[in-house]
């Protein structure tokens, strides 16, 4: 943007679109988990027949399986992002005290004394 009209002006992006429908597709999910929760309330031990028979053609069971796999699968995931970090981490700090050995050896050829 420039001052009273002169330069060149910026782009606006809007994301409120995106935003719109991923904030409807989580409303859609809360709701489909909150119908599940209370079908298996409200039926207590039939819930479970229940569910198969409104909800979709999958056993309960298996959607059960297919949870833990998926939350399996994103700690498995967040394990490895953390393993990765930590390395990451380990080597800048390796890299950090090589560099204040090349600064320490620097000071002595050049016989200057730290602050330290």
């Amino acid at each position: 943007m420039g001052l009273f009209g002169i330069g060149k002006k910026k782009e606006v992006i809007d994301y409120s679109e995106r935003y719109k429908i991923e904030q409807e597709r989580e409303a859609r999910l809360r709701k489909e988990m909150q119908k599940k929760t209370e079908s298996k309330n409200a039926f207590g031990f039939l819930g479970n027949m229940a569910n198969v028979g409104l909800s979709s053609p999958k056993p309960v069971e298996q959607e059960d399986n297919e949870d833990n796999l998926d939350a399996e699968g994103r700690k498995k995931k967040l394990a490895k992002r953390l393993m990765d970090m930590t390395d990451k981490i380990e080597e800048i700090g390796n890299q950090i005290y090589h560099l204040q050995q090349r600064i320490e050896v620097l000071e002595r050829r050049a016989n200057v004394k730290s602050m330290e």
